[in-house]
């Protein structure tokens, strides 16, 4: 046993190297990360950022000393953008200030930082408070900005993408072509606009028909199959042949969103012949899936009855029904699809394709008598039965990415004509260069259309994916963190039920009973360890 002496020797000790250790403690900086995707962790790419850098990067966050008392994010942040200038070997520079304070709110405004209008808790009352939440980056004469900073998700991702971009000068440029004639841009795609200018991306429109140029790293064109006519469709093969890379996000049945979800068999103009000759078929059919999502609709009642119940056309692709290993979907958590046709792979010579997602197990394809009424499909079993042969149950592919050098569609054939035009259209070369392309059986998950569901994240982020995979940006895709499906994410209801349990005979059964048995080892311990002087010295006292 100790003695007095020894026990204050050692808490004397003890409290020395404390002391020490908190005279130390801002010469070192370390962070554990214990999140499950190492969100306050920067990855290897960042950490070697210096490499790249010839001058200093001076990173200014600009926030509002009331923010940083009454919310834990903006010390986050801090914490998370020191570690830049850990790793920079000096060549990151980083400073918090507050615009109010510092006398800068003309000059953020001028830089498209406004302040944002939040509640917070101050003396125990909810006040609404104005508050400033942004990031400069500034290298030599040039400068990015991050307007809005109120998430960790994809804060590596914008700051390292963006000191990459001013860096190395380069503006990354993607075209889209709407291809039909009953949606805009500005008005159906207004999300995906957004999320790709704030991923760095300039985003350029062609009208079907436009000449596109060779040099444009990647193109989106979304929809056209009924609209788009041999010129337009000359020009996206012409695109192609020259090494062009492609989204083609498309669907295989026409559905009337503004005549009560009426479908009918599409009236293909080729673009759906010219995908399937690049080695993905999109076929004229409809997959329900029992892992969907929830729609809400108005009953017979009235306004007040709204119903919202299980819709097998609106499917959600889980984790599990994504490739793991293709950088285009390897980590995502799921994707929302509406109204999805399956996509049938034969690749032509020379042409590797992969499979990027699918359905479930637990899907049917539906081959005839279409219909979108969600009420036919309260009952799905009910409504399976009653299609009898016109369905094939069994996962089918939903998204697939292709590369290789791609046939050309219009080989052998005259060039497309059109009245009015003042030129021809120019020749496709003899021998075509390795493309990219990646073709999915739904346009509208592309849409304003992944609001519904809370599709938005999931979508956007294949989206940006894709245009970075198309742009051959692997360092890119490289940042973006990779997310586990969550125990929500298990479809399966025997599944679902069976991790349910295990997790509940876990933390209520079987963690106390280890904590108790635990208790019970150590005191038995105790008594072994002092049991034998105590009766040695018990024996003593009887003998006097």
């Amino acid at each position: 046993m100790m003695t007095r002496k020894q026990h204050l020797f050692i808490t004397v000790l003890a409290s020395a190297v404390f002391v020490l250790v908190l005279m130390v403690s801002s010469k070192f900086y370390f962070r554990l990360d214990f999140t499950s995707g190492r969100t306050f962790t920067l990855s290897e790419i960042s950490k070697n950022l210096y490499q790249k850098l010839d001058d200093m990067v001076q990173i200014t966050y600009f926030v509002s000393d009331r923010l940083v008392s009454s919310h834990p994010l903006p010390a986050e942040i801090t914490g998370f953008l020191n570690e830049y200038t850990v790793y920079s070997h000096g060549r990151i520079r980083f400073t918090a200030r507050d615009p109010v304070k510092s006398n800068l709110a003309d000059e953020m405004e001028s830089l498209g930082i406004y302040p944002q209008t939040i509640r917070i808790i101050e003396n125990n009352q909810a006040v609404t408070t104005d508050v400033y939440t942004g990031i400069t980056i500034e290298y030599r004469d040039r400068i990015e900005v991050l307007p809005l900073v109120f998430s960790m998700d994809t804060l590596e991702y914008d700051i390292t993408s963006k000191i990459l971009n001013l860096v190395q000068g380069r503006d990354k440029e993607l075209g889209v072509i709407v291809g039909d004639s009953s949606k805009q841009w500005n008005v159906d795609y207004v999300l995906l606009d957004s999320e790709l200018k704030r991923a760095g991306y300039t985003v350029r429109l062609f009208l079907p028909g436009e000449e596109i140029p060779a040099r444009l790293p990647a193109l989106f064109v979304l929809g056209g199959a009924e609209d788009l006519d041999e010129w337009d469709l000359y020009r996206i093969n012409w695109y192609i042949q020259n090494g062009g890379n492609v989204l083609f996000a498309q669907d295989g049945l026409f559905l009337d969103l503004q005549n009560n979800l009426a479908i009918r068999q599409i009236n293909d103009m080729g673009l759906l012949a010219m995908i399937s000759s690049c080695g993905a078929a999109i076929l004229p059919a409809m997959v329900v899936d029992r892992s969907s999502l929830q729609i809400s609709f108005q009953g017979s009642g009235g306004s007040q009855d709204i119903r919202t119940i299980p819709y097998p056309l609106w499917i959600s692709v889980t984790g599990q029904n994504m490739n793991r290993s293709s950088p285009l979907t390897g980590g995502l958590s799921g994707l929302c699809l509406y109204w999805a046709s399956p996509v049938e792979l034969a690749p032509p010579p020379g042409v590797n394709a992969q499979i990027l997602f699918t359905s479930s197990a637990e899907s049917w394809t539906i081959l005839k008598d279409f219909t979108a009424d969600p009420l036919v499909y309260q009952n799905l079993d009910a409504f399976l039965e009653q299609q009898g042969t016109g369905t094939v149950n069994g996962a089918r592919i939903l998204g697939a990415a292709l590369s290789g050098v791609f046939p050309d569609f219009f080989a052998g054939l005259p060039k497309p004509q059109r009245e009015g035009s003042q030129s021809g259209l120019p020749d496709t070369p003899a021998v075509g260069s390795v493309s990219r392309i990646i073709v999915t059986g739904d346009s509208n998950f592309a849409s304003s259309m992944m609001e519904a569901g809370s599709g938005q994240a999931a979508n956007l982020g294949f989206l940006i994916r894709a245009a970075d995979w198309l742009c051959n940006d692997e360092l890119a895709i490289g940042l973006r963190r990779e997310q586990q499906p969550g125990l929500d994410r298990i479809t399966d209801a025997g599944k679902k039920k069976s991790a349910m349990d295990f997790s509940v005979r876990l933390n209520v059964i079987a963690v106390p009973v280890l904590i108790v048995l635990a208790g019970f080892i150590i005191i038995q311990r105790r008594k072994k360890l002092t049991g034998a002087p105590d009766s040695v010295q018990g024996s003593k006292s009887d003998d006097i």
